[in-house]
């Protein structure tokens, strides 16, 4: 399917005008190879979660070519047991490699493929595509759900020996709730319900919602404040209470989200998450203001640096990540109303899944 590039929903007053989203994709397309793999930028590695990202901005902006280009790379990768491996090494001539720069299997990054094929989907109606992504989806989704564990949380990893790491970890979970959501919307199309995915995204939900004890404690990192929010476990008043508790913590007004706490250290990655987040909470003038406090980001060639380290007064690390642009592009095109970001990040028609009832 041939569609040229289009930005007009990715032009944002203070943030981007049409030739510079122009140019942030034109990086993004130049990082990634001619097989279709996106690395956080060449030379360096790729990570399915990242490459998944980054192809979703591809399609935001109409380059549904590269795009798909990019999930039949992760098809063809697949392992047998569904997953993909944690990283990949890139070669910077571009010639297609599948050694595994970390040989173990993230239940997250393996996950993430049905947020990006839904994505496609919903920006190119190709059911033909949706027909040949399907069986990776379904392998995916099958091989995370055996890490689920007995309280509704999902175990963030498998060793690469096979070893199961029951562990879990918040972010990571809440970005499978959102994975489970659209691949549970990518079967309902398909007139190909999946009762078991239900229930497994309701169990997960409820433990998100109401068990914080389930997890690692990583309250230091802002992914763990507001990924709830942005992998839709937690929506209406307890989004709201759950951004705003820690606001004051994380936001450094001006420069964007802190990564961790104590560090004087803005991220491009998550503060552009938080905006969708916001986003998805109804707060598009927090989101504008999230996002407009990280234009010192950019750098000239239209890509984006990863992160400031503002008590220094510098850029750390020194590299221009794909997955930084690409969450830029999609925070702005949720912004912007295209119709496929905005249903991924924030669809009241996504499958919820089938929540216990009781409070166990």
């Amino acid at each position: 399917m041939s569609s040229p590039g289009r930005t007009e929903h990715l032009v944002l007053d203070g943030v981007l005008t049409a030739e510079e989203a122009a140019l942030t994709v034109a990086g993004i397309l130049a990082a990634q190879r001619a097989d279709g793999a996106i690395p956080w930028f060449r030379g360096h590695h790729l990570d399915p979660w990242d490459h998944t990202e980054a192809a979703m901005a591809l399609d935001a902006a109409g380059e549904h070519e590269a795009a798909e280009r990019a999930y039949v790379w992760l098809a063809r990768h697949q392992n047998q047991d569904g997953s993909w491996y944690a990283a990949y090494a890139d070669r910077p001539d571009g010639v297609d490699t599948t050694e595994p720069q970390d040989a173990s299997r993230e239940s997250n990054f393996t996950a993430y493929i049905a947020v990006g094929v839904w994505h496609h989907y919903l920006s190119t109606g190709d059911d033909t595509f949706l027909d040949r992504m399907w069986p990776a989806v379904y392998a995916a989704v099958e091989c995370v759900l055996t890490l689920q564990q007995p309280g509704g949380e999902i175990g963030w990893k498998r060793e690469e020996d096979g070893t199961a790491v029951t562990d879990a970890l918040l972010t990571g979970s809440s970005s499978i709730h959102q994975a489970l959501r659209c691949a549970l919307a990518i079967a309902e199309h398909r007139e190909e319900p999946q009762p078991d995915w239900e229930l497994a995204a309701g169990a997960l939900r409820h433990a998100i919602r109401r068990h914080p004890e389930r997890f690692l404690d990583k309250d230091h990192y802002s992914m763990d404040w507001y990924y709830p929010v942005l992998g839709g476990a937690l929506t209406g008043s307890e989004a709201k209470a759950r951004i705003d508790g820690r606001w004051d913590e994380f936001v450094v007004p001006d420069l964007g989200v802190r990564c961790v706490l104590p560090n004087p250290w803005v991220t491009g990655g998550e503060s552009c998450e938080l905006a969708l987040a916001l986003w998805a909470t109804g707060e598009s003038d927090r989101a504008l203001e999230i996002l407009r406090s990280i234009t010192h980001l950019r750098a000239d060639n239209g890509m984006y640096w990863t992160g400031y380290v503002f008590q220094d007064d510098a850029v750390w690390p020194v590299e221009q990540t794909t997955w930084t642009a690409g969450s830029l592009l999609l925070a702005v095109a949720a912004l912007g109303g295209d119709e496929a970001t905005t249903e991924v990040f924030g669809g009241t028609s996504l499958p919820a899944g089938l929540e216990p009832d009781c409070c166990g």
